[in-house]
């Protein structure tokens, strides 16, 4: 949770450390920034899964701490940092069903253009759902697009005349009132940035049309060029993660690094699904979190699907000849909700003027997602999805196989054994304990289809050997801490800093997963350990799989693409490029079957650990009357973020 700090306090404590200089210049200005990103469609505070209220998303209440905000400053400046028109079954809705004609305005912008928003950023998953979607969405905002890192792909290898394909940046020109009463102009560049993996995780909406570029390249090359056309403040806003790893170009999360380029005022980042002011980052070397600096740069990152908004407080200086400065600055990220254990206390109520701006959107969404497709005879969760082979992710991975078995019938590939890949994508972490797939016995709805499989990904087949199959193992490894077979300390198993999403069970083959020894690769792909192996007794129909075996594997376009950093996963394997969406698939998968009956294989689970008898991890407090709860488990308590504890034991 990010530090709160009373707003009054803030802007008495910029006065007074004004007051105290020595050589103030003529004028004074307070200029307040704010910042919403990753909304990814949650517009009102609504649980299309669960099919009810929530009081840990959405814009609407993200307004009324907007209003609020506005209520406290003279000067302001408000910007949206992207994945914005995906992410939830609305935006799917509008996409996919409902569609979205020219000249028509996409519910996000109905919302957006209430709240007065100066400029927005393109975020990666914009592109989710191709260039002209986008684009006829886009025509429907009241304020400019930016995005400095993709360019038209005109195909002639020339660095030198590549055009931009959104515009860079935006000046924007203000009048703001200083401290006396006094108005002055200025002008306000923002600049955007996504990440340029975009090209290989929409490669299918993308290749042929646009190039990615990176991130700090770009802002060398247009922060200059910005200050040259008159801007006073440059404020940077990348769709962009937080990495102290050495640069080597092209990094996906590049938010630091841009805190060391020459002439950035404010950078308003995104794309982590975290916050910043907040204790994720202590002890980050150039973070000064009671500030909310990154190497002296003001900075915020304001969570994710509406759970905070982000506040910058700049004290400027304006000197006689109009020159502008930052003297001073202070950071937040204000939450709609606090959270205790299980408890969770909204903060504000949601904005009606939102909330019925995209009423008629809201409402056909929460019909659509009622439509049946077929029963399950067991209840589907995703509690143990991290411990233990599981329901979940099996019904995905059977439907998957189920249907590349089809397409490839006949085909060159046919009679090569098809494995099938996949993730859980629901399983706590920075969601929270509710955070976890929870489907009752009985009726399938769409909602449940949706919440098995959460991303709008297509259906791509690689082509693998055997030792290529290991190492895709080896890096959804990364998932779990190295455990210490003779402590009896508490180990807890699971590592929260690599995404669920990037965890993937490979089903077709068996396995084991050694936690005793050290992480092959880290979460960038790269490898740490060489001589480590956590993958053990990897088999096929019982028998050793050899490193020269041949195996189809269904997955992804993220994953197929590059997504997660993978090794051997960057586009070269791919032998099927499907246009049908994965969780069509598994839609059509259950119509087919009617009822399902969604029992895991146990195809893979955890080697000996030795006599460590404290390996512990968390999940739902649901799970404690969950019928498919491992044999190998024992409910310890409640932490205090609401999870339940469990200690693990395999001998």
């Amino acid at each position: 949770m990010a530090h709160i700090r009373n707003t009054g306090a803030v802007l008495v404590g910029l006065s007074l450390a004004l007051a105290s200089g020595t050589a103030l210049a003529d004028s004074s200005v307070s200029l307040r920034i704010l910042e919403t990103t990753d909304i990814h469609t949650h517009l009102v505070n609504y649980d299309y899964y669960r099919d009810g209220a929530s009081d840990t998303v959405g814009l609407a209440k993200v307004a009324t701490l907007l209003k609020t905000a506005r209520g406290e400053a003279e000067n302001m400046v408000l910007v949206d940092n992207g994945d914005l028109i995906q992410g939830n079954p609305l935006g799917d809705y509008m996409a996919k069903e409902r569609g979205l004609k020219k000249g028509e305005v996409h519910p996000v912008y109905k919302a957006m253009n209430l709240l007065g928003y100066d400029a927005a950023n393109i975020g990666n998953h914009e592109f989710n759902y191709g260039l002209d979607f986008l684009a006829t969405s886009l025509a429907g905002a009241d304020f400019p697009y930016v995005s400095a890192n993709i360019f038209v792909d005109d195909g002639d290898d020339n660095a030198e005349n590549d055009k931009p394909y959104f515009e860079p940046y935006v000046l924007l020109d203000r009048e703001f009132v200083d401290d006396n009463g006094k108005t002055h102009k200025a002008k306000v560049g923002v600049i955007g940035f996504v990440p340029p993996q975009v090209m290989q995780w929409d490669k299918v909406n993308l290749a042929g049309k646009v190039i990615s570029k990176d991130i700090v390249d770009m802002a060398k090359k247009y922060v200059p060029e910005m200050r040259a056309k008159g801007a006073d403040i440059v404020i940077a806003v990348p769709h962009s993660g937080f990495s102290t790893m050495e640069r080597h170009g092209m990094e996906e999360n590049a938010t630091y690094y841009l805190s060391e380029v020459e002439g950035i005022d404010a950078i308003l980042f995104g794309h982590a699904h975290t916050v910043f002011p907040s204790e994720d980052f202590a002890d980050v070397k150039g973070v000064d979190l009671a500030k909310g600096t990154i190497n002296g740069v003001a900075a915020v990152m304001p969570g994710f699907w509406g759970s905070h908004l982000g506040v910058i407080d700049l004290q400027l200086n304006v000197s006689d000849d109009g020159t502008w400065s930052v003297v001073d600055s202070l950071s937040e990220a204000r939450p709609i909700y606090q959270r205790e254990g299980r408890e969770v206390t909204p903060l504000v109520e949601a904005d009606p003027d939102v909330v019925a701006a995209v009423k008629e959107e809201h409402e056909a969404t929460i019909a659509y997602m009622r439509e049946g497709v077929g029963t399950t005879a067991a209840p589907i969760n995703s509690f143990f999805a991290l411990v233990a082979d599981d329901p979940s992710i099996q019904i995905v991975t059977n439907a998957q196989k189920w249907y590349l078995e089809k397409l490839l019938n006949g085909s060159e590939y046919d009679g090569i054994p098809i494995l099938s890949a996949g993730a859980p994508f629901k399983a706590g972490g920075r969601g929270g304990p509710d955070y976890f797939t929870d489907i009752a016995e009985g009726k399938i709805a769409l909602k449940n289809v949706a919440d098995l499989y959460i991303y709008p990904n297509t259906v791509r087949a690689v082509l693998l050997n055997g030792d290529q199959v290991r190492e895709w193992l080896e890096m959804s490894a990364g998932q779990f801490n190295q455990i210490d077979p003779n402590s009896s300390e508490e180990q807890p198993l699971i590592n929260p800093d690599f995404p669920t999403y990037n965890y993937d069970v490979i089903d077709g083959v068996t396995y084991q997963i050694d936690v005793t020894k050290p992480v092959r690769y880290n979460k960038a792909g790269e490898v740490v350990n060489a001589d480590s192996h956590r993958i053990v007794n990897l088999a096929f129909e019982g028998k050793p799989v050899s490193a020269d075996q041949q195996f189809v594997v269904a997955t992804n376009n993220y994953r197929a693409g590059g997504g997660g950093n993978f090794p051997g996963l960057d586009g070269s394997t791919v032998i099927v490029e499907a246009p049908d969406e994965n969780r069509t698939v598994l839609g059509n998968y259950i119509l087919s079957e009617k009822t399902i009956d969604p029992k895991a294989d146990g195809n893979w689970s955890f080697a000996p650990i030795g006599d460590a008898s404290e390996v512990t991890f968390v999940t739902s407090p649901k799970a404690s009357s969950a019928v498919n709860a491992p044999d190998d488990i024992s409910f310890i308590g409640e932490d205090k973020d609401g999870f339940a504890k469990y200690v693990l034991q395999t001998k």
